[in-house]
């Protein structure tokens, strides 16, 4: 049976459902009439306007949208780097106003300590919380096994490639146990093979933690692959289009990247969600 026929809905339309609505999940980020504005000038430069989003605690949401419309924005209000000009933001019910170790944050780029070896970068932030050496070096092994990088704990940064870069960093976040991971288009920069690859991991690693994954990308193929949840915005004032579940995901089993690709309905997705990220 093709992705097309186990799902009763391939267009993306004004009144589509929106997810948040569909989920039995209890949300773990609330986002009320979000804000966020900068005067210049003179004049008040809205960066992004009224954003109501509730995340649930075990969601994959791929956000897609033109450069300038507030994605990197609303992750860092989210991260608790950037403070709103207006709105809320609480996890469980509590005000979230700065960083916490409940808040990972992935980078587009990976940001490891150059001195530290892949082990020791997976362990800093475990170290820095005050965890003993022996946890410390169990938990980071456990997370460096997630990632694939068991061969490659004693190595350097430079002795990495992007990849096993950005899987580190990965790694490095997971350890800490939050309850949300952030990532900020991490992928961009990897060649079209290693970003794959690095798609495929990362589904594998929500498949096992269901944690709450909220991932920026410009790439509509790569929000197709990933997202059980896609949101869309627009700019000029950054805000929420569309939010919509990922029909190409089936209750029952996760299909693999080719059989997602070689279905019709992720054409016809792709170009619904190419036209609304144009404004169409």
């Amino acid at each position: 049976m093709s992705v097309a026929e186990q799902t009763s809905r391939a267009e993306i339309g004004p009144t589509a459902e929106r997810a948040a609505d569909l989920s039995d999940s209890r949300p773990s980020i609330q986002l009320k009439e979000l804000s966020l504005s900068y005067r210049q000038g003179g004049s008040e430069f809205r960066v992004l306007e009224r954003i109501d989003l509730a995340l649930a605690q075990d969601e994959f949401v791929c956000v897609l949208g033109p450069s300038g419309c507030g994605k990197s924005s609303l992750l860092n209000i989210i991260a608790g780097y950037l403070k709103p000009t207006g709105g809320t933001v609480a996890i469980d019910g509590e005000a979230h106003i700065e960083p916490t170790p409940q808040v990972g944050v992935v980078f587009q780029h990976a940001n490891l300590f150059p001195w530290l070896t892949v082990a020791g970068n997976v362990e800093f932030g475990l170290r820095m919380a005050g965890m003993s050496k022996k946890e410390r070096k169990q938990q980071a092994a456990h997370y460096i096994e997630m990632v694939g990088l068991e061969a490659a704990a004693s190595r350097l940064p430079h002795q990495l490639s992007g990849g096993m870069k950005q899987r580190t960093a990965l790694a490095r976040t997971l350890a800490t146990g939050p309850r949300i991971v952030l990532m900020d288009e991490p992928f961009s920069a990897l060649d079209a093979q290693t970003r794959e690859s690095m798609q495929e991991h990362v589904r594998r690693i929500w498949e096992q933690t269901r944690r709450c994954f909220f991932f920026i990308t410009h790439d509509v193929d790569e929000a197709l692959l990933l997202g059980r949840r896609i949101i869309v915005m627009q700019p000029n004032p950054g805000r929420i289009v569309h939010d919509f579940r990922n029909p190409l995901f089936p209750d029952a089993e996760t299909p693999d990247s080719r059989t997602l690709r070689s279905d019709h309905t992720f054409a016809e997705l792709r170009r619904q969600l190419v036209s609304l990220i144009a404004g169409g």
